[in-house]
């Protein structure tokens, strides 16, 4: 294996900061927020906010007929309306990566799966949070009665050809940058597809 060389454009880059002071400014239900004080690798100090996340999971659905089903619910965030692959947080530190999956494929979507594979790990938004996103791809769609959804989840559901898929991504009908990684690296590394 090749090492890396990077060159480094200011004396530093490949030193990583010192943390001095970290102070908790918020706690709530999915996030915490604190407010780092760092040195910097020159010696100065800077300040850093950093939102805390317990960490999620995204789920590329396949369905037997080889579309990708997505959800389309409103995100008050953005304020419209999204088309996404079906994600969420995990409930607990120890929650398995696998059963969140599940969990929320189930939740989302009404369906369950035979296989469930682990194909890769991101940060959603690193210069702000912690937030690391586990994606998997589900196979072996079956649909299957859930009773449970989460209390302010309003969730219609959609399946696409990936081609389709595709352009709405390079159309700008799917802005959410998880579902795009997500059905990109599907293509490029499961499909092996050009586009």
């Amino acid at each position: 294996m090749q090492k890396e060389s990077y060159k480094d454009l200011r004396a530093g880059a490949s030193i990583p900061e010192k943390l001095v002071d970290s102070k908790g400014i918020f706690r709530g239900r999915i996030l915490n927020l604190r407010v780092d004080e760092v040195e910097l690798p020159d010696g100065k100090r800077s300040i850093r906010e950093v939102i805390e996340h317990c960490g999620a999971v995204v789920v590329i659905p396949v369905l037997e007929n080889g579309n990708i089903l997505l959800v389309r619910q409103y995100r008050h965030a953005s304020g419209e309306f999204l088309l996404e692959l079906p994600a969420g947080k995990l409930d607990h530190e120890k929650e398995e990566l696998e059963d969140c999956a599940r969990r929320e494929l189930l939740e989302e979507t009404h369906y369950s799966c035979e296989k469930m594979e682990r194909l890769f790990d991101f940060f959603s938004s690193p210069g702000m949070t912690n937030e690391l996103m586990h994606v998997f791809v589900a196979t072996g769609l079956k649909p299957q009665k859930s009773d449970y959804c989460d209390y302010d989840e309003f969730i219609a559901i959609a399946d696409y050809p990936v081609v389709e898929a595709l352009e709405m991504v390079r159309d700008g009908r799917i802005r959410d940058a998880k579902t795009a990684a997500g059905i990109l690296y599907y293509q490029v590394f499961i499909l092996k597809k050009k586009f």
